[in-house]
């Protein structure tokens, strides 16, 4: 019961988690002999009729006088309309003078009305020691202190409310309060509840976990997380300790309802549980009904993957001949291999494979359309055709399958030999081109609604900020870039030449920011002011945004930050070279190279206010304690600690889908994520180009001094470079991940000198007679208009 029975506060508690919210109520206060609380509430002027069928309309609680509807800082404002009654449901648990004497389907839960009546009337008589207005029902239990005040006013005061035991109270100055010890390091950690920072200070609203040490929460964050759970599933988020947790929290005034979590009682909650997956994520599905169709016992019925559950395929589609036979979907082979437990070789397109329904049987990674042939010397590409576009039809007259965009630019190993380095670029060139197809698929999205960017080249990452974060930005509209900065516009530049620069430019910015570390690989670094003004996020979808509309890719992730973004970092087992801070490092590795138990123990015990903030004291007993304490310190640092970065740089890569991309297709993204762009060669720029004529290739003027011009520009025998021939055409000093829109062209036509129309991504090249005449011209006019532009 309410005056000392602790089995009283749940049973309450239980029937209050059940009932409905009030919306409005007519209260007769002469019915309940509550006139004279009127006074003490402010409302003098309103006069009770003592005939009980005269009803005033009154939002008003009896208790505090307070019309506010917050359930979770007062509790449920409940209506009784057979009692004429309004009243918060934690202002009647708390207040002093009443308790529960009736049944729980009496009154208002087991409180009498006459009860309530007399503690209205009592109240009345006390005056609120915040407000100073009347009727204050609740009293400090300290001894000798003489203290009321109504809950509303103590919960803005910070006085703790004791809903346990015999529901007691405590003024500000009288409330219980955290001891924390003296060594103790201040500082600012994360909530794990809203991940958002918190202050690790003894304050009102924040508080600590009593089970784990590094475990601090908001006061409000709590009390949700426990409204929510409830009594059966509210527990410590960190190490899920439940009755130390629970008594500590009940003491710091945290309501924990006796009832089931609110996703338990969500009616058909689990129902998409029971539902199996059905959906063939093939990239060529032959199912002429669909990737949705599914047809037991047949070629077209659907297997799952056996590891996930989560991706199927056709028999069919990859060419099953039973529902026996095992499948795996890319992901989940993805990651078998990157642990090394995948030993199954990957399935290839069969060349002779049955006709099904007058389609080629493909399996799930097919091969190319047709095999590129590998250049045996420098001059090899010479030999072959370049790419002939017919101009009646502009048909292709020239069936090899187009090269990558670039290739990755890698120090070759002194183990590796040079026909693997050669499979290795040409395993990374296939990777490059999907990425292509893949990135166009979801350039579709992209609209021809208009948004202009002012930026200003000098301030690059301010004004790109300002314009992501302007009200009409839009991803999915097509972006124009105006630099504010620029005195004068070349004739040249157009709007896709601005917005290769504007990203290339932004890149690089991002790229020697703070929100990454580290030398060449990087990792997320840990900003707190970027965290408070969501950077990450925004550089998330920066680099979602470049991918999408053609820009350049980073090409500076770490493998660890690549593989957190695409498997999670739960997944993840980072290594010593993650670690951009020296002191960390070399923490490390004196821990990492002892060679002894006694200067193991030395080092951790001269490491220990390093090791006891991360988090990873452990008992070193023997050396190979060693092992277990480093992995501890690199998850802590490089993964644990920027896990709020993380998930905010996540949701920003979500952007346009680029994110779900990335996990479907994750070692084609890290070939241009992880990696630069290989620098440009004479064959990347002759098979990047498709030679336009009327007349047959081997009758094309021209053909073979442009071949001949860009081997030269290669191998260092001209004033100009690949790069500037790309700049000069396109605008652009690589090839984006996406490719060119439209493709590059070439036409030889009877004029004085080259032309680069950036707009069409056309090179105009002069007919002449002689080479050093072409190279000449070629040279004059790139040279001089690269330099003006440049001036």
């Amino acid at each position: 019961f309410r005056d000392g029975g602790g089995c009283w506060g749940l049973n309450c508690v239980s029937v209050s988690a059940v009932g409905g919210v009030a919306v409005g109520v007519s209260t007769a206060f002469s019915g309940l002999g509550l006139c004279s609380a009127t006074s003490s509430l402010g409302l003098e002027e309103i006069r009770m009729s003592k005939n009980e069928n005269f009803d005033i309309q009154s939002p008003f609680c009896v208790l505090c006088g307070r019309t506010d509807d917050c359930p979770e800082k007062y509790g449920e404002k409940r209506t009784y309309v057979e009692y004429n009654l309004t009243v918060h449901y934690y202002c009647l648990l708390m207040s002093s003078g009443i308790w529960q004497r009736g049944e729980e389907d009496e009154g208002v839960d087991g409180f009498l009305i006459t009860d309530i009546r007399k503690e209205v009337n009592r109240a009345a008589k006390l005056k609120c020691n915040i407000c100073k207005k009347k009727g204050a029902s609740i009293g400090c239990v300290a001894p000798k202190c003489k203290r009321s005040y109504h809950f509303p006013c103590g919960i803005q005061k910070e006085c703790i409310f004791q809903f346990m035991e015999d529901f007691r109270s405590y003024c500000w100055e009288h409330k219980p309060v955290q001891k924390f010890p003296d060594k103790e390091c201040r500082g600012t950690s994360q909530c794990t509840i809203c991940l958002d920072l918190v202050e690790q200070l003894p304050m009102y609203t924040v508080l600590k976990s009593p089970c784990c040490k590094n475990a601090w929460f908001h006061r409000e964050c709590l009390q949700y997380q426990a409204l929510s759970a409830g009594i059966f599933f509210f527990r410590c988020t960190v190490c899920n300790n439940k009755d130390k947790f629970q008594k500590e929290m009940l003491r710091m005034g945290i309501y924990i309802p006796e009832k089931d979590a609110s996703w338990e009682l969500e009616e058909n909650a689990y129902q998409d549980l029971l539902q199996c997956y059905q959906h063939c994520d093939i990239k060529r599905c032959l199912c002429k009904k669909g990737r949705d169709y599914n047809e037991p016992e047949s070629k077209w019925e659907i297997k799952r993957c056996q590891c996930c559950g989560s991706r199927g395929t056709h028999l069919a589609c990859s060419s099953m001949k039973s529902w026996e036979q095992n499948w795996e979907c890319v992901e989940c082979r993805s990651i078998f291999a990157k642990s090394g437990n995948y030993s199954k070789q990957k399935k290839r397109s069969l060349a002779t494979s049955e006709k099904t329904d007058g389609t080629t049987c493909l399996l799930e990674e097919p091969s190319p359309k047709s095999p590129r042939q590998t250049a045996g010397s420098q001059r090899n590409f010479l030999l072959q055709s370049p790419k002939i576009m017919c101009q009646n039809n502009l048909s292709p007259c020239s069936h090899l399958e187009p090269p990558a965009s670039n290739r990755m630019m890698m120090t070759l190993s002194p183990l590796m030999s040079n026909e693997n380095w050669s499979m290795r670029k040409k395993h990374l060139r296939k990777q490059r081109t999907e990425v292509s197809s893949i990135l166009k698929e979801l350039k579709l999205q992209v609209n021809t609604k208009t948004t202009r960017l002012n930026i200003n080249a000098e301030n690059i990452w301010n004004s790109a900020l300002k314009g992501f974060r302007q009200r009409n930005f839009c991803p999915t509209n097509t972006i124009e870039i105006k630099f504010t900065n620029c005195k004068t516009r070349s004739k040249t530049d157009t709007s896709a030449a601005s917005k290769h620069r504007f990203f290339r430019l932004l890149m690089l910015h991002l790229q020697n920011s703070s929100l990454f570390e580290g030398s060449s690989a990087k990792n997320l670094s840990l900003d707190f002011q970027a965290v408070k003004d969501n950077l990450y996020f925004e550089a998330g979808k920066m680099i979602a945004v470049s991918l999408v509309h053609g820009g350049p890719s980073p090409g500076f992730f770490s493998k660890t930050l690549f593989n957190c973004l695409v498997y999670g970092p739960e997944n993840v087992k980072p290594a010593l070279e993650d670690v951009a801070d020296a002191d960390v490092a070399k923490t490390i590795k004196m821990i990492k190279y002892a060679n002894s138990l006694s200067s193991l123990q030395s080092t951790v015990h001269n490491c220990y206010e390093f090791i006891s903030a991360a988090g990873c004291l452990r008992p070193i007993t023997a050396l190979c304690d060693k092992n277990m304490l480093v992995n501890d310190i690199l998850i802590h640092h490089v993964i644990k600690r920027i896990i709020s970065p993380l998930e905010s740089f996540r949701q920003g890569l979500k952007t346009l889908g680029v994110l779900e991309k990335m996990q479907m297709h994750p070692d084609e993204f890290s070939s241009i994520l992880c990696y630069k762009p290989e620098r440009l060669s004479a064959e990347t720029i002759c098979d990047l180009f498709t030679i336009h004529s009327s007349s047959d290739v081997n009758k094309v003027e021209g053909a073979d001094f442009w071949m001949g011009y860009l081997q030269d520009v290669e191998s260092g025998e001209s004033v100009v470079t690949l790069e500037d021939i790309l700049l000069f055409v396109t605008g652009s000093f690589s090839i984006p991940p996406i490719g060119f829109d439209p493709e590059p062209t070439i036409k030889f036509l009877h004029i004085r000198y080259p032309i680069g129309n950036r707009l069409l991504n056309c090179l105009e090249l002069p007919i002449t007679e002689t080479y050093e005449q072409f190279k000449n011209k070629m040279e004059f006019t790139i040279r001089n208009t690269l330099r003006v532009e440049r001036e």
